[in-house]
């Protein structure tokens, strides 16, 4: 419809990209080239996300951190991330934590071995990590924090915005309607 040549998913949705192809492809068959075919443009190191409770992150499981939240809810989620019931003096297991998982992926890497040297030492508990998990983000994200609070607070910013993306969408998606209708007669 947009006449896109690369279109970005992650590795779970290529089977999408694919039956595009193929629905095109029939149509190319039947009434000659019309659309462009796009293919899929995955980040190959994207990496899996953890959710709170360990698996896959996503919001039809409800185990996301939602970084837009204000702080008070923000630092809730965080909270609730599943750990283990490892003692605070004993030395806990980086590898297999929730909590230094999602820390990993927002943090440098000298903060990251700074919070495995802390796992391994003991006497620091999940408590601290969840802590300074929540602290990163509200640094890491503190721009698109202010950013996306602004936007909240005028709605009408982003209704001009859609307009405007909508109206270049519709100039596109008119061109691609025009062809499709000139290759079956109409």
């Amino acid at each position: 419809m947009y006449d896109a040549q690369y279109i970005p998913v992650g590795k779970d949705q290529l089977q999408h990209i694919e039956m595009t192809r193929d629905v095109a492809s029939r149509f190319h068959a039947q009434v000659g080239d019309t659309f462009v075919l796009p293919e899929a443009k995955v980040q190959q190191d994207t990496k899996l996300i953890p959710g709170i409770d360990g698996q896959k992150m996503s919001k039809s499981r409800d185990n996301t951190l939602n970084i837009f939240l204000p702080q008070k809810q923000l630092r809730k989620q965080v909270m609730k991330i599943q750990t283990d019931s490892t003692p605070l003096e004993e030395p806990k297991d980086w590898s297999t934590c929730n909590c230094f998982a999602i820390y990993a992926l927002l943090a440098s890497e000298a903060e990251t071995q700074a919070m495995k040297a802390n796992y391994q030492g003991g006497n620091y508990g999940y408590g601290h990590a969840k802590q300074a998990l929540f602290e990163l983000i509200l640094t890491k994200f503190e721009g698109p924090r202010e950013r996306y609070n602004h936007f909240m607070a005028t709605p009408q910013l982003i209704d001009d915005a859609l307009k405007v993306g909508a109206l270049k969408a519709k100039k596109v998606a008119d061109g691609v309607l025009q062809r499709v209708r000139e290759k079956l007669g109409y």
